[in-house]
């Protein structure tokens, strides 16, 4: 399996920035991430409370 190349807090920074209104598009072209994988990891995030693989 691929390693991410974010950190657990690095994903819930850019998660609490969305939850604050910031433009999904501006905030992963600041993020250097795609909005594709920004809503992939966002739905397991608001899903399950957590990023998978990680312990809770």
């Amino acid at each position: 399996m691929r390693k991410s190349r974010f950190i657990e807090p690095q994903i819930m920074a850019v998660l609490r920035q969305a939850e604050h209104w910031v433009a999904v598009p501006e905030l992963c072209r600041e993020h250097g991430i795609s909005t594709a994988s920004f809503f992939q990891v966002a739905r397991k995030v608001w899903r399950h409370g957590r990023v998978d693989g990680q312990p809770e």
